[in-house]
């Protein structure tokens, strides 16, 4: 058993005959009476106390220590106190990757889980607490997705802790704990009308963002982003290098999603209605932070702004702009009095995307470069996501195996002469 058991209310001292003896301490009958201690594998001693009448249980929490740390399963006991909050917020600092996914994670940290298990120590969490969690955020965020989104930003954070091996195990690996469902994401295009509806609804000046996002697939930080040194006229292509970004209430410069600049075939029709958008809202030069709050300032003469000839705030524009002209298309209800646009995430700008693959697809384009076009890191995210909208895709299987098989008859080779084997 590693460690030993200190009994603190007795303790030895030489009596009158010079052999030991074990008399009461000044300790006695007062506070916890027996202390585990051990040394843990930084090389500093650990201690736990227990009460008279439990040093049974003390030998079975170093023998437990002991098999802890033989099998890698060992977790500092003061590593485990420190709370959810303290490390999440740790965790988020660290963050790498996307520019804005630090961003995403703490705001979603910060409204669903720093509120209810945020002050609760990493090493106290089990399973039960993690479905409690979780039924209380069903009752707040409706949403199914979003719910996923921010379980799987907590799961995140947990396995993170175990990494650093301030926890055994995630408890979210529970076989008791179900995170919310993936709905059915299938994407459902809008229809031409719709498209041309909603283009219709919006001011003048924002008509053009249309374009670029079911022309071009653009996303909406890209459109609003979108500055004059990125489109080539002559060449028919347009160069995505960067996008409007909001990050704790202010506006950035950022590196396209996946930080990768990405070139798009500009059609004619496209650079027709920019060359228009020009002509009546002349570009505005837009001097903004790269890619932090803090970073250095750059200055992109953009085709898209505000009323206040500032760059484009988000949330103005999809409040006051894009859902009115989604209920004036009938795509989402018109509001009661006093009350709000309904939600409509799958109706955001990014719903221009989707009408950009569908009218690819349906044109014969193949994933790998519509995946390019759209800046998708993997072809493979492309296919599963828009595979649906290939019905043609089926026809010409049957079409092309029923033209083998309905071919000359006269070659000794094929499917047709292994029918006959």
């Amino acid at each position: 058993m590693a460690g030993h058991i200190q009994d603190r209310w007795y303790k030895t001292e030489p009596g009158p005959d010079g052999k030991t003896r074990r008399v009461k301490s000044d300790r006695y009958g007062t506070g916890l009476r027996y202390r585990a201690r051990y040394i843990g594998p930084d090389g500093t001693e650990k201690s736990k106390s227990f009460p008279d009448r439990q040093k049974r249980l003390a030998e079975k929490w170093l023998s437990k220590t002991e098999a802890d740390m033989n099998s890698g399963q060992y977790v500092d006991p003061k590593a485990g106190r420190t709370t959810f909050q303290q490390y999440a917020e740790r965790w988020v600092s660290s963050h790498v990757g996307e520019v804005n996914s630090g961003e995403g994670a703490e705001r979603r940290l910060r409204l669903h889980a720093y509120p209810t298990i945020g002050s609760r120590p990493l090493g106290s969490f089990k399973p039960e607490h993690v479905r409690t969690w979780l039924g209380v955020l069903k009752k707040s965020l409706p949403n199914e997705a979003h719910r996923r989104v921010v379980a799987a930003t907590v799961s995140a954070v947990f396995n993170a802790a175990v990494d650093d091996e301030l926890l055994a195990r995630n408890p979210f690996k529970a076989r008791s704990v179900q995170m919310p469902k993936v709905a059915d994401a299938s994407v459902k295009p809008w229809t031409t009308d719709q498209l041309f509806t909603v283009q219709h609804s919006l001011p003048a000046r924002f008509r053009t963002a249309v374009d670029l996002g079911a022309g071009c697939g653009l996303r909406q930080g890209e459109i609003f982003g979108f500055s004059v040194d990125e489109v080539d006229f002559e060449s028919g292509w347009a160069t995505v290098s960067h996008q409007l970004k909001r990050l704790r209430g202010r506006y950035v410069f950022a590196p396209p999603k996946g930080g990768k600049t990405r070139q798009v075939p500009l059609p004619r029709a496209v650079a027709a209605a920019l060359r228009s958008h020009a002509d009546a809202f002349p570009p505005i030069a837009v001097s903004l932070p790269w890619r932090s709050v803090d970073g250095e300032r750059r200055t992109k003469r953009l085709y898209f702004s505000g009323a206040a000839g500032m760059h484009v705030r988000v949330s103005h524009f999809n409040d006051f702009m894009w859902k009115p002209a989604l209920a004036a298309a009938g795509i989402i209800p018109e509001p009661g009095e006093g009350e709000r646009y309904a939600s409509a995430r799958e109706h955001g700008m990014h719903a221009l995307r989707h009408f950009y693959a569908s009218v690819l697809l349906d044109a014969g384009e193949n994933i790998k470069a519509l995946s390019r076009y759209l800046g998708h890191a993997d072809a493979g995210f492309t296919l599963r996501t828009y595979t649906h909208l290939m019905p043609s895709s089926e026809l010409r299987t049957r079409n092309a195996v029923d033209a083998l098989y309905q071919g000359p008859q006269n070659h000794d080779h094929g499917p047709e002469t292994a029918h006959n084997e």
